[in-house]
């Protein structure tokens, strides 16, 4: 049977009444303003350039369905600060498709030994690019987990001095086979990683692919610093680069 593949861009949210998914593109374009920050209904209408009773509706839609909440402006009662009030599991589109064959030598290397490790690893890849193959992204959720195993190792690494901090995160890299990490600067954090278990493997997509290593990344470095970090990945195997690159970015 020919897998059905998606013809429009989905995106699917996790709230407290379960899954929901955002078929509309006006409400993906809503969506996307919200998550860089809570904003008036007019200022949505604003910045979508439609006209206020159709952003109106949508808002409501989107409320009904537990996506998104409101609070009164505190500068203007008269006026509700729409906000993001679920979480972002993915999205299913063409554009995440990917062609994948996989590579002879690595079938041969796997078949051949041992290792646990090396069959998770296959394993783990095999999961997402059957995903990818059919236009699922499931990056949010991968980060989401990383983040998790970030905050549950954290105090196996913590220690006061940032250096020591750092050294430990790359001894945590290896020691776990997750890749080898080269700190290459500290101000602002630059890590490299080399021979990456979640991406080295993966066939080129055209973009970065390791967002269970930036999930765990940014939760290290949220509670080192005591604030959110935005750990951004910007050189990756997946998209033709010989390593993968994450910056973390603080506030101050």
């Amino acid at each position: 049977m020919t897998p059905i593949k998606a013809k429009n861009r989905v995106k699917i949210f996790s709230t407290k009444s379960g899954v929901n998914i955002i078929q509309s593109p006006i409400k993906a374009q809503i969506l996307s303003l919200l998550k860089e920050g809570g904003m008036s209904g007019s200022q949505v209408v604003a910045s979508t350039k439609r006209s206020k009773s159709t952003i109106s509706a949508h808002l409501q839609d989107l409320e009904d369905a537990g996506i998104i909440d409101w609070v009164i402006d505190p500068e203007d009662r008269r006026k509700k600060i729409y906000y993001i009030n679920s979480h972002f599991l993915g999205d299913v589109s063409p554009e995440n498709e990917v062609e994948d064959d996989v590579d002879p030598a690595l079938q041969k290397q796997i078949l051949e030994s041992d290792d646990p490790l090396k069959f998770f690893r296959f394993m783990f890849r095999a999961i997402r690019v059957s995903l990818m193959d059919e236009g699922i992204n499931i990056d949010p959720i991968l980060r989401n987990a990383g983040y998790k195993v970030g905050e549950t190792f954290y105090e196996k690494l913590q220690t006061p001095d940032i250096n020591n901090f750092i050294r430990n995160v790359a001894k945590f890299w290896e020691d776990n086979q997750l890749g080898r990490v080269v700190i290459k600067s500290t101000d602002p954090i630059i890590v490299q990683a080399y021979d990456c278990f979640e991406c080295e493997d993966l066939p080129q997509i055209g973009r970065p692919a390791c967002a269970f290593d930036s999930g765990v990344l940014e939760a290290f470095f949220s509670i080192y610093f005591q604030e959110q970090v935005e750990v951004e990945e910007v050189k990756c195997y997946a998209q033709g680069d010989d390593y993968c690159q994450f910056m973390v970015k603080t506030k101050n």
